[in-house]
């Protein structure tokens, strides 16, 4: 997988096996609707996987990204790339911790996050219990973005916690479901 754009377009990462990264498509879609809201930003990236949504932020001038999962490979990886692409750790962090568990109980430095990125694994109601989650946690901007992508038999409800859906995307099977306070 490349990333798009940015400082680090066409360098190369890699990606674990097993998981379903999001495509190159998809992530291009998503970081053009975004575009003016990168810069600059607080970036959280749950469920990481690979990292690339997080290291395409960093890419595109995102001022930090946080790379939350609770996989080993998945971070080893994630791991592996940053240092691969040189970005200097004072750029992000990372935690091996469960998504839901961490924002349940405040296990990580908490920046006031600009745009976060959910893509858990499909069919577990696992987006929808994020979003709870993450509702009832006081670390985001005012004006924060929040991306779900879901499969498209998944759509989230226009209202969670605090949260309401202001747009929606469908791009083949995938969904992208934005929500803001």
């Amino acid at each position: 997988m490349k990333i798009i754009a940015g400082e680090y377009k066409g360098r190369v990462i890699e990606m674990p096996k097993g998981i379903r990264p999001t495509s190159d498509k998809v992530r291009e879609a998503l970081f053009e609707i975004l575009k003016g809201n990168v810069e600059g930003a607080n970036f959280l990236d749950l469920y990481c996987g690979s990292g690339a949504m997080g290291i395409e932020a960093l890419s595109r001038g995102a001022k930090k990204s946080v790379f939350i999962d609770n996989s080993n490979a998945s971070i080893s990886i994630v791991k592996r790339n940053l240092a691969k692409l040189a970005i200097p750790e004072t750029l992000y962090d990372i935690y091996n911790k469960d998504c839901i568990d961490i924002l349940r109980r405040g296990g990580f430095q908490t920046l006031p996050y600009d745009i976060v990125f959910l893509d858990p694994p499909y069919y577990k109601d696992m987006a929808k219990n994020t979003l709870i989650e993450l509702s009832s946690c006081d670390i985001l901007t005012p004006y924060a973005v929040v991306v779900a992508e879901v499969f498209k038999k998944e759509a989230l409800p226009e209202d969670i916690g605090v949260f309401r859906k202001t747009r929606s995307y469908k791009y083949g099977d995938t969904l992208l479901e934005f929500y803001k306070k």
